[in-house]
C-alpha cells in the first residue's frame, strides 16, 4: 500500500512539475501601440443577472477600445425579470436564448452567432469585470499574431472569508493547470469568462456539434476541437491587462455543484494529455486522502505521511505561487488549511460527478 500511494503520488509530482516548466514557456505579453482595427462581439449569456449586468456593461464602459469596433450581444436565457439597458455609451442588445440542445449557454452563444456581424467573438459571463485595456490587449496580440482563437486568464474579486480564499486558490490551481498545458503544446482547458475566437472558425467547426447534450463545455470543447483541426491558431493570452475579475459563489453547496459541473465533462474530452491529468490529479488527491486515514488509524507513521504530505504539498504551493503572482500579486491567504481541505473535496467532486445530478442557475441537469 505504502509503494502504491507514493508511486502516484511520484507521478503527481512530475505532472505539476510539468505544468510549472510550461508555465514558464508561456511568455507574458505586453500590449504596444498598434492602431486599433479588430472588430468584436462581447457576447454574455445570462440568466436572472440582474444585480451583476449593470456592473459589467459599466466596466465595458470604461474600456480604453473605440465603440465603432465592438458591440455587445446579451443573451437573456428565460431569466424571470426582463434585464433592460438604459443610455448606453455603445451598442448592446438583448435577446432571447433559443434553446435546442441540453446546453443553455453553447444554445445562447449559438443563438448570438446569428447576430454577429464583426470578425471576432469574445464571450465572458454576467458576473465579471473588465479591466479598461481587455480589448485592446486582445487587439494588439491578434495583430502580431496568426490567431484564431485566445484563451484568457480569470480570477476571483475575494472578501476576507475562508469560502473564497478556498475558491481562489481552487481557481489558481485550475489557472496554472490551464497556463501550464498551453505551454507544453498540450492546451485543453479554458475559462468561457475569457474566451475569443472568430466566428469563421466557430462556423467552420459547425459551432458545438458533437457536444450539445453535454451541459456544460461550451469553452472546453470548442477549444479541444479547434486544437484538434487548427493547432497553430490556439494561443493563451498571458497578459495581466487581459485577466478577467469574476465572482466567487456564496456558499458551500454551490461550490460544490459549480465543480462537479466542471468535472461532469472531462470523461468527454477529446485531449488524451487532458484526460490523463485528470486522473494522475483525482489519484493525487485521493491517495492523500487514504494516507491520511492511513496514518488516523496507525497504520502510517507519522514521517511517513509528513514526507508524503509535504510532497504532495510542496510541489501544489509552487504551481500555486507563480500562477497567484501572475493573476493577483497579493499573498496567498488560508494556504494550510485549504491545502489539508482540498483533497477531500476535490476527491468527493470527482466521486459525485461519476453519478449525480447538480444544480445550475435553478436549474437541475443530470451527468
Amino acid at each position: 500500500m505504502i509503494s502504491a500511494l507514493f508511486s502516484i503520488l511520484a507521478i503527481y509530482v512530475f505532472s505539476i512539475s510539468l505544468l510549472v516548466y510550461g508555465f514558464f514557456k508561456v511568455k507574458k505579453y505586453q500590449k504596444t501601440d498598434l492602431k486599433l482595427k479588430t472588430s468584436f462581439t462581447i457576447v454574455v449569456p445570462f440568466r436572472n443577472e440582474e444585480e451583476n449586468l449593470p456592473n459589467l456593461l459599466n466596466s465595458i464602459s470604461n474600456l480604453n477600445y473605440p465603440t465603432d469596433l465592438f458591440e455587445v450581444i446579451l443573451v437573456d436565457d428565460n431569466s424571470i425579470e426582463k434585464f433592460q439597458v438604459l443610455n448606453s455609451k455603445f451598442q448592446v442588445s438583448i435577446i432571447d436564448n433559443i434553446r435546442v440542445s441540453n446546453s443553455p449557454k453553447k444554445d445562447a452563444i449559438t443563438t448570438a452567432m446569428q447576430h454577429v456581424k464583426t470578425d471576432w467573438v469574445i464571450t465572458t459571463d454576467a458576473d465579471c469585470i473588465v479591466s479598461e485595456n481587455w480589448l485592446l490587449t486582445f487587439d494588439n496580440y491578434i495583430q502580431e499574431n496568426k490567431v484564431s482563437m485566445l484563451a484568457g486568464a480569470v480570477t476571483y474579486k475575494c472578501e476576507n472569508s475562508f469560502l473564497d480564499h478556498f475558491q481562489q486558490l481552487d481557481l489558481t490551481s485550475l489557472q496554472g493547470a490551464t497556463i501550464g498545458s498551453f505551454g507544453l503544446n498540450n492546451g485543453f482547458m479554458c475559462n468561457g469568462a475569457n474566451f475569443a475566437y472568430t466566428k469563421t472558425l466557430f462556423e467552420s467547426l459547425n459551432g458545438f456539434e458533437g457536444n450539445d447534450e453535454i451541459a456544460s463545455g461550451d469553452d472546453v470543447f470548442l477549444l479541444q476541437k479547434t486544437i484538434e483541426k487548427f493547432p497553430n491558431e490556439v494561443h493563451y493570452l498571458k497578459a495581466e491587462e487581459a485577466i478577467v475579475i469574476t465572482k466567487p459563489t456564496e456558499n458551500w453547496k454551490s461550490l460544490f455543484y459549480q465543480r462537479v459541473r466542471w468535472a461532469a465533462k472531462t470523461s468527454s474530452y477529446k485531449s488524451t494529455f487532458g484526460k490523463f491529468l485528470g486522473l494522475i490529479v483525482f489519484f493525487g488527491n485521493l491517495s492523500f486522502v487514504i494516507g491520511f486515514f492511513l496514518f488516523l488509524f496507525g497504520v502510517w507513521s507519522y514521517p511517513i505521511f509528513v514526507l508524503f504530505a509535504f510532497s504532495k504539498f510542496f510541489i501544489d504551493f509552487v504551481l500555486l505561487l507563480i500562477t497567484n503572482q501572475f493573476l493577483k500579486k497579493t499573498r496567498i491567504k488560508s494556504l494550510l488549511l485549504s491545502s489539508l481541505l482540498y483533497p477531500f473535496f476535490s476527491s468527493a467532486v470527482a466521486l459525485y460527478s461519476l453519478v449525480g445530478s447538480y444544480e445550475w442557475k435553478g436549474r437541475q441537469f443530470k451527468k
